[in-house]
């Protein structure tokens, strides 16, 4: 993949993570999958990790597919990630978002 299509692909995440309604999670594989490229949950999180040069991107929202806060140690202090999370009404024990099933959010099924 090429550094433009790279790049092409991480602004298609962005559009989809920025519509993550408040509240509310998804994972990287869901984007992938609503991105067309079920394969490349990976590289939504490698999005996600650059993402925080743009204040714009609601990464928080974003976990793996069992719920656990994976990209925390790209948010700066400690536990940011879970503190954005819980100002948001979503409770998390253990870096694991409790309920998830029903924060969930899909974006195939909004």
């Amino acid at each position: 993949m090429s550094q433009s299509d790279k790049l092409n692909f991480f602004e298609q995440v962005y559009q989809v993570v920025q519509t993550i309604p408040e509240g509310r999670v998804t994972s990287y594989g869901a984007i992938a999958r609503f991105l067309g490229a079920p394969q490349s949950a990976r590289m939504v999180g490698w999005a996600m990790n650059a993402s925080h040069l743009r204040e714009d991107i609601p990464a928080h929202r974003v976990v793996n597919r069992l719920g656990l806060l994976t990209g925390k140690h790209h948010f700066e202090g400690t536990n940011l990630m879970q503190q954005l999370l819980e100002n948001e009404g979503i409770t998390v024990v253990d870096n694991q978002i409790l309920n998830f099933e029903t924060v969930f959010w899909d974006p195939q099924n909004p």
